[in-house]
């Protein structure tokens, strides 16, 4: 008896300002040790830089590799006219600055059938190119830098809340409605709720691998930390009971730290102690975080830690009200099976 083709794969890549990383990621695509027939769209937003150039290259080169525009340069946005553009019975989110494994894709249409699941994702696998990112990718990985998070640090295969990027069955997404395109950050954590919601299965699996490029800048890095910790409060407040320990961690940081400065500075100079304990621990933190690494990257470590914590607790403190007002008013329930069809 003849082997069944595996299904049919669209990998959509939402990208902006990425000519750094992106012909190396979707040359990682393009080569996957998968038998299936494979497409790859590329939502190109308003870059600054040469990556609708090397996009419009891509696509002379390969039949497989098509482009949509995302005048927005929104994330979610992107993702969601790649989803329309494409048209395979299996969805593969892809960033610009990610590299898959060899057998990635391969991996997850397995996955995706043995367990059932509506999406599977593994691990977000930081790795730089130069001791700065090196110091990043260590922070990262470590529980020191990210808490318990199973997708930076490994973990048991199962269930799971949310996971790195996504590999799809498209009737989950199409069912959904795609993302909500008011979750500039966060958004896959909001689809993957409305996917639970639904009865869909979310699935975790360490055998999922894909290198990340960490952000190449203090003030790159610190951003991304603020945006994360910004909308992981308006996560908070848009569905109660979400947050736990893991997550007030930064925010309580920076304020006991503030706090000491002050009393150190205005009253006496006990208050110092906070500061200097904090500092202490990602300190002794980043020693075996850094392990193998040049001691230049070493040496970064605890910057890397404290921008992650404080970019990512400022955000998490100064995130508006307005902001969580406005997406929760944008709030899609989820859309059982057969529901959309009824109407």
């Amino acid at each position: 008896m003849p082997q069944q083709q595996p299904p049919a794969v669209s990998v959509i890549m939402p990208v902006l300002n990425e000519e750094r990383h992106l012909r190396n990621s979707v040359r990682h695509i393009l080569e996957q040790e998968y038998a299936g027939e494979m497409e790859v769209v590329i939502a190109l937003g308003p870059s600054t830089d040469r990556t609708d150039e090397i996009a419009a290259e891509l696509v002379a080169e390969d039949a497989r590799v098509h482009t949509v525009p995302n005048p927005t340069g929104r994330t979610p946005a992107a993702l969601n006219a790649a989803i329309k553009a494409s048209r395979h019975p299996i969805v593969v989110r892809v960033d610009g600055h990610g590299m898959l494994s060899p057998n990635y894709i391969a991996t997850a249409v397995r996955l995706l059938e043995e367990t059932g699941a509506a999406n599977v994702g593994g691990i977000m696998h930081a790795e730089g190119e130069n001791a700065w990112e090196d110091a990043v990718a260590a922070a990262m990985t470590s529980k020191i830098g990210v808490g318990n998070a199973a997708f930076h640090t490994g973990g048991q295969a199962g269930p799971a809340e949310t996971v790195y990027l996504g590999v799809f069955r498209r009737e989950a997404l199409e069912q959904q409605g795609g993302y909500n395109e008011e979750f500039i950050r966060a958004q896959d954590w909001e689809l993957n709720f409305r996917i639970r919601e639904a009865g869909g299965q979310i699935w975790f699996s360490p055998e999922l691998r894909v290198q990340y490029r960490p952000r190449p800048s203090i003030k790159a890095l610190a951003k991304q930390y603020k945006d994360y910790g910004k909308w992981r409060h308006v996560v908070a407040r848009y569905h109660a009971g979400s947050i736990n320990l893991r997550y007030l961690a930064p925010p309580t940081a920076v304020c006991a730290i503030a706090a000491g400065l002050v009393v150190g500075a205005a009253v006496t100079p006990w208050g110092l102690i906070v500061p200097a304990g904090y500092l202490a621990a990602i300190t002794a933190g980043s020693v075996p975080a850094g392990k193998g690494l040049s001691l230049k990257a070493r040496a970064q470590i605890p910057v890397a830690l404290a921008t992650m914590h404080m970019a990512w607790g400022a955000g998490f403190l100064t995130s508006p009200r307005s902001l969580a007002r406005k997406v929760i008013a944008s709030r899609r329930p989820a859309v059982m099976a057969g529901t959309a069809d009824a109407e």
